[in-house]
């Protein structure tokens, strides 16, 4: 077992340009989950998602703090952000499986494509990026047929604490007619948060929020091969 060291310390949220193909892997999305529904990215940071989903007929609307910056900011940020990201992961790259890259090279080759489509979006449909941060949504309830949250929860464990967990999960929940989905459950130095989340769980079912956790075919970090999902009350 790996223990954390100077270089483990990440600094700021990182701003992930992640593509749609990398979303339908990570949340396990059909084509059915994406035609004509209505779906919430939240964080959504620098992802080519929303446009790409976009395009198959979905209604995305992403949520991030960060789309307070001009579209010229968020151009650039998305182009540095995935530049950190690759740096972070070539130089932890032991704690990686990069068969569903094919190599460092080529993950960074995909996320760069993803933030020139992120800031191609962003700058031609701004109505979709919408300025807001979990825990508090500025949407009324049951908005979502499905949300989506990944890199947040549980991956910033070591400055999010449990009673934000709940509040930001609760919240997710709260918008959506259906499910939520959340990946991954290990935060970014790739340990599990098996106790965080089994407390979490339990507080949701006391709120009736169903949740289980399920299987996806996509392992970046290793062990991170899971994703949680909330039903919303009153759904099978």
């Amino acid at each position: 077992m790996t223990h954390p060291t100077d270089t483990d310390v990440l600094g700021e949220f990182l701003i992930s340009a992640r593509s749609s193909a990398e979303y339908r892997a990570i949340f396990a999305l059909t084509d059915t989950d994406l035609r004509d529904r209505s779906i919430l990215d939240c964080p959504g940071g620098a992802a080519s998602f929303t446009a790409e989903a976009s395009e198959l007929g979905a209604h995305v609307t992403a949520v991030d703090p960060i789309y307070h910056r001009t579209p010229a900011e968020l151009r650039t940020l998305a182009r540095v952000e995935s530049d950190r990201a690759n740096t972070w992961a070539r130089t932890h790259s032991d704690r990686y499986r990069w068969d569903w890259y094919g190599s460092p090279d080529e993950h960074h080759r995909l996320r760069r494509i993803a933030a020139t489509r992120f800031g191609e979006d962003v700058t031609a449909n701004p109505h979709r990026y919408i300025p807001a941060a979990l825990p508090s949504l500025p949407f009324p309830d049951n908005t979502f047929d499905l949300v989506l949250s990944s890199h947040l929860l549980f991956s910033y464990a070591d400055r999010l604490d449990a009673e934000f967990h709940l509040m930001a999960l609760v919240e997710l929940s709260r918008v959506s007619r259906a499910q939520t989905r959340l990946y991954p459950l290990l935060d970014h130095i790739g340990r599990p948060r098996h106790e965080l989340i089994a407390g979490l769980r339990t507080e949701l079912h006391d709120k009736g929020i169903r949740t289980e956790i399920r299987e996806v075919d996509y392992e970046f970090h290793h062990g991170a091969n899971t994703m949680l999902v909330l039903h919303a009350p009153g759904t099978d």
